[in-house]
């Protein structure tokens, strides 16, 4: 006797798929009723509007989804999935908006935009990264982004971070970088300072030089940093450094200055989570 299961017909087929969509769909509506929970909470406890924004924990979500996900779904689906819930729940939770530098071309930044923050949250544009940083402070919550290589011509916009009460860098995206990702332009994203919700995997420094030396860019690698930008100006050179979180500004700036480069500010700036790739 053959104990070969029966092939399920297509329309028990297509119940099984109905059934997990309802599933899916009710266990979104009951995650808006944990959401109005934690609105409420938030009231009760008079947290500001910019802890709806939790970058370290996006970057640790959207690392577990990319380490688990299996199967013929491909993981840019995935992505793209959680990042509208997430990003619609925020809106939901503190309405805002995304202002966008789009000096290097709007196509990879509302691309960058919708994918990581949906359709519902307003995008707005600006000619330079200077106008988005300078929108973001005017805001109550909104979010800025811009492209890490803005060139030369942008100047070191940078430096409009490093006073205490300006906005900071809370973010780089793609969370999960990957050849041909659908919005793979790097970005970072910028808020007003977050007080309880920063991750500080990495740590972002404007450096202005007084003098240079080249053995700077050694000491930097050492300590497992990079420069992430550069330019000069009638003060000297500026940078934007980044280096890892552990790295102590004081030990920072004394590497440097042994190695021969004289300092003249160096300015936290921001921070965001440890880069993560997939293949």
């Amino acid at each position: 006797m053959s104990t070969e299961k029966p092939v399920p017909s297509l329309a028990e087929l297509r119940q099984e798929i109905d059934r997990i969509d309802e599933a899916m769909h009710r266990l979104l509506m009951e995650r808006g009723t944990i959401i109005d929970r934690l609105i409420e909470s938030k009231k009760a406890s008079e947290t500001g509007l910019s802890s709806a924004f939790r970058p370290g924990r996006e970057a640790s979500m959207m690392r577990s989804l990319a380490e688990r996900h299996q199967g013929l779904l491909p993981l840019d689906t995935v992505e793209s999935i959680w990042r509208v819930i997430i990003g619609t729940f925020t809106y939901v939770q503190s309405n805002y908006s995304v202002h966008a530098d789009v000096s290097g071309g709007d196509a990879p930044m509302r691309d960058s935009a919708r994918f990581h923050f949906g359709f519902t949250v307003p995008y707005v544009t600006h000619p330079s990264a200077a106008a988005v940083i300078e929108a973001v402070a005017n805001s109550r919550g909104d979010l800025g982004i811009f492209r890490l290589d803005q060139g030369a011509t942008s100047g070191a916009w940078w430096r409009t971070l490093a006073e205490r009460d300006r906005p900071k860098i809370i973010a780089r995206l793609p969370f999960i970088e990957r050849p041909d990702h659908p919005a793979g332009t790097p970005v970072f994203v910028i808020s007003k300072p977050l007080t309880d919700a920063a991750v500080r995997d990495v740590v972002l420094y404007a450096a202005q030089f007084e003098r240079w030396h080249r053995g700077a860019n050694e000491a930097l690698t050492r300590l497992g940093g990079e420069v992430v930008a550069s330019a000069a100006d009638a003060n000297g050179l500026s940078e934007l450094i980044a280096v890892p979180g552990l790295v102590e500004a004081s030990r920072l700036h004394q590497e440097l200055t042994e190695a021969g480069a004289s300092l003249a500010q160096l300015a936290e700036v921001g921070s965001h989570a440890e880069r993560f790739h997939v293949k």
